[in-house]
């Protein structure tokens, strides 16, 4: 199928409530008359959030409260619904499904309460009850506007290995799939409006892509079906030159790389999912970033390849980052210090985001979240524990109240003074530096500083490489 296609995301909040779904429903609408288009949908804003609340519920025995949250969902699925969709034969088909997916849901919570056990395989299967109820009510609300239309489960057609929690796709076996599934409703021009998050593994059991996995869904799906672009709708205008919540000045960046958007998703930027652009790279599909509030905004469209001039693009910064270091004279002597400390951080899958480390080896310092802090460090002491008892390794030292800050541009390294101006903007502002890393990456430098300087350091660096300038295209 040679003909353009198009396969858009709408995020939690662009289908939040029901003037959310009806504009989500427009869009798709206008662009189903223009040509093909496939639509991923996550859960309703807060859905998500609420269903593994009532999964941990469920788990300590409490099942009369869990219920009773799936029964406030129920009722604000049913309000949006019967905003959304006012044809009544609609209606009744509409909400006959939802109360099949609530119904397996309050099974899995009773089933839960019961054992008192909540395996990852039932928490996937709970948590991804939001978008089991949105993609039919999105689904309704763009037929309601003459437009044939049809929600589709990704267990259908995403395939993935079968780690429960954050699985990846088998992309192989994702493409015979979803082309067979898809192909024949776009030939017949209904458009199809597909569950987020989730996928099955090759025996149809239900995993989900981890949280924020719906961008995830969209790229794999372009990936498969050979989309022209993916259109990712959101709440914001495009990527950002930073977090406005910090800096009041951030700019849309009208373009940027694949390298420099995994840069700034790896970093904490919100806009996107670390996995999303995996798929597309190969097929050097474009990924534009725009917000369903104010479709009129052209965005920020994500490219493979940047022009010649490099520099500095955006930055962001990661909070809720603990940096462990480890080492002292002795370790000098010490054989495959570092490949112990790694394999021990990768066998408790903590991720680590930041690595530094001296000349003289005689520290190693790096950065993790801080939700993975207790368990690797309880790691590395059980497998340095003589060496401490030694004094071969002297210490392993935490500091919980630090942040990291990410400079990221394309082809940095052949930018001279990028490094040099950044320290210095920094200097001017009395921000410590605590640990760098730079050389890694043409396309990013990161620095570790603390927590408290974070929104002064981004300022400063804003303002010095003149992203409160940039032209947002908009």
């Amino acid at each position: 199928m040679k003909s353009a296609l198009q396969v858009m995301k709408f995020g939690g909040t662009s289908v939040g409530d029901a003037a959310c779904i009806a504009r989500a429903a427009e869009i798709v609408a206008a662009a189903a008359r223009q040509g093909r288009c496939v639509a991923v949908v996550s859960a309703m804003s807060g859905v998500t959030n609420r269903l593994i609340e009532a999964a941990k519920t469920a788990q300590s025995g409490n099942a009369g409260a869990a219920l009773k949250m799936l029964d406030e969902l129920v009722a604000k699925h049913e309000t949006t619904l019967a905003t959304v969709v006012k044809n009544e034969a609609e209606r009744a088909k509409v909400s006959e499904k939802m109360r099949q997916v609530f119904t397996e849901g309050r099974r899995f919570c009773e089933g839960t309460a019961l054992l008192r056990e909540l395996s990852p395989r039932t928490l996937d299967t709970i948590s991804s009850l939001g978008e089991r109820l949105s993609a039919p009510m999105v689904s309704a609300a763009v037929r309601e506007l003459g437009v044939a239309s049809e929600s589709v489960e990704a267990t259908e057609l995403i395939v993935t290995d079968n780690y429960h929690g954050g699985a990846d796709p088998l992309m192989k076996e994702t493409r015979a799939k979803s082309q067979a599934r898809i192909y024949p409703l776009l030939e017949k021009g209904i458009v199809p409006i597909v569950t987020g998050f989730v996928g099955a593994t090759p025996d149809g059991e239900l995993t989900t892509l981890g949280r924020g996995g719906s961008d995830y869904s969209a790229t794999i799906l372009g990936a498969a079906l050979d989309a022209t672009e993916v259109i990712i709708w959101t709440d914001v205008d495009g990527v950002l030159t930073a977090d406005p919540r910090l800096i009041s000045e951030a700019r849309t960046v009208p373009n940027i790389t694949y390298r420099e958007a995994a840069e700034l998703a790896f970093f904490g930027a919100k806009v996107l999912h670390p996995k999303t652009l995996k798929p597309v790279m190969e097929a050097a599909i474009p990924v534009w970033i725009r917000n369903s509030f104010e479709p009129e905004k052209r965005g920020t469209e994500i490219v493979p390849k940047g022009g010649k001039n490099g520099g500095v693009k955006a930055l962001t910064a990661i909070r809720d980052v603990t940096m462990i270091s480890l080492g002292g004279p002795g370790i000098v002597g010490l054989p495959d210090v570092v490949g112990r400390t790694f394999s021990t951080i990768a066998e408790v899958r903590a991720n680590v985001l930041l690595i530094s480390q001296s000349s003289s080896q005689n520290d190693i310092c790096f950065s993790v979240a801080s939700a993975d802090a207790e368990r690797t460090i309880e790691a590395l002491r059980r497998e340095f524990a003589d060496d401490l008892k030694h004094e071969k390794v002297e210490h392993i030292n935490v500091d919980p109240n630090i942040a990291i800050v990410a400079v990221v541009g394309e082809n940095m390294r052949g930018t001279p003074g990028v490094a040099g101006r950044t320290f210095s903007a920094l200097g001017k502002e009395n921000v410590n530096i605590i640990a760098i890393a730079q050389g890694s990456s043409e396309t990013n430098i990161s620095f570790v500083i603390e927590e408290k300087d974070v929104k002064k350091a981004l300022l400063a660096t804003h303002r010095e490489f003149g992203l409160h300038l940039t032209k947002t295209g908009n």
